[in-house]
């Protein structure tokens, strides 16, 4: 397979010059995007909408800017995610509505309707066979997402508690997941907790959607229902005290894998293109209800056909960046008996693995690693 061609912008501009979102259009257009037939098609623009107390998620201008684009090209846009597996305010159409609403996603703001994929209760799933999937043969993933013409992705690129960084295949693969379907991709591994550092604090049960966790109050100690839990991990990123950990070695891995086969399944058959920002990198997911301060500069926004030589662009690009003092990452490297892995994602969160993802995806023919960056000023 030849390079793909990787297109990047750097987030600099100039005094009574054009803006971020004009910038990204520009850069959009120069990625190729007028290639694709959008007249009268429907076109999901698929991104995350943050949950409520987070702020690190893309701003509604950019999509804005994606929106208005596809419209010049005679598409008809909408801005989708599908509902969450746990609790939180997305985990039904009306809240996850309400969110978008309140962290500025309304079809005022980005001149377009904003629809869950999978329907009011998360349920509104179509199972679409994976060519060539080992870990998946029918993927749940919401209906509206398959139905539409055209599908778009607008990634926030940004650390990850259980895969390293959060990134283009994460967003299309566990992002278009139905409920039913997130919980496929993340039924490998259950985690455990080491009691000597369970601190009792409780934190971790408020994550729980599956009454995975049980409280013993006598020991004052968390434990793990094996019966109830479906490993999805949200635990991991609540506990401060690195008390839980997963019981099986390879289960992120596995999850890896089933995400890059999810990704397959929803992009097959259709036109598709990619937007990813590498911005206020968080050290977690933007599904929690807080941010930790960004563990790596902005670097700029890329585009690409191919979602698996953007991811690979986007983290070439962190691995390379300085870490921001004050954030995760910095402090771990300055504690002591601190063991360098060369990686700011895995330095960040030692329990986190990104690169199966990268290598399944290749595999089975989601796109290739190999690509051209090309810079626009």
């Amino acid at each position: 397979m030849e390079k793909a061609k990787v297109y990047f912008t750097d987030f600099r501009t100039i005094a009574f010059g054009d803006g971020l979102p004009t910038k990204l259009k520009k850069l959009l257009k120069r990625a190729g995007i007028g290639q694709i037939d959008m007249d009268g098609k429907f076109a999901a623009i698929k991104m995350h909408f943050g949950e409520l107390g987070n702020i690190s998620y893309l701003r509604p201008n950019y999509a804005k800017a994606v929106v208005d684009l596809v419209k010049e090209l005679g598409g008809k846009p909408f801005l989708t995610d599908c509902n969450t597996m746990y609790p939180g305010s997305r985990k039904n159409a009306i809240e996850h509505l309400e969110c978008a609403w309140e962290n500025g996603f309304t079809p005022l703001t980005v001149g377009c309707p904003v629809l869950i994929g999978d329907g009011l209760k998360g349920t509104d799933d179509i199972a679409v066979p994976v060519s060539g999937g080992e870990y998946v043969k029918e993927a749940r993933i919401g209906r509206t997402i398959m139905d539409a013409d055209v599908f778009i992705s607008l990634t926030h690129f940004k650390g990850h508690e259980m895969t390293g960084f959060g990134g283009t295949i994460k967003n299309i693969g566990m992002g278009c997941g139905s409920r039913a379907g997130k919980t496929d991709q993340h039924s490998s591994g259950k985690p455990h907790i080491d009691q000597a550092l369970c601190r009792g604090c409780r934190r971790c049960e408020r994550e729980c959607a599956n009454n995975g966790l049980e409280f013993d109050a006598a020991a004052k100690k968390m434990h793990v229902n094996q019966e109830h839990c479906v490993g999805c991990g949200r635990c991991l990123g609540a506990c401060n005290f690195d008390a839980i950990v997963f019981s099986g070695d390879n289960a992120v891995e596995l999850l890896n894998r089933r995400m890059a086969e999810y990704t397959k399944a929803v992009l097959d058959g259709r036109p598709n293109f990619h937007i990813s920002l590498v911005v206020d990198v968080s050290p977690n997911c933007d599904c929690h209800g807080e941010n930790d301060a960004p563990i790596l500069p902005n670097l700029g926004m890329f585009a690409s056909f191919d979602p698996l030589a953007l991811d690979q662009a986007c983290a070439d690009a962190c691995l390379k960046a300085e870490p921001l003092p004050g954030s995760q990452l910095s402090e771990n490297i300055a504690k002591p008996g601190f063991v360098d892995h060369h990686d700011h994602f895995i330095n960040s969160t030692p329990e986190s693995e990104w690169r199966t993802c990268l290598a399944h995806a290749e595999k089975i023919g989601l796109g290739t690693r190999d690509y051209e960056l090309v810079i626009m000023k």
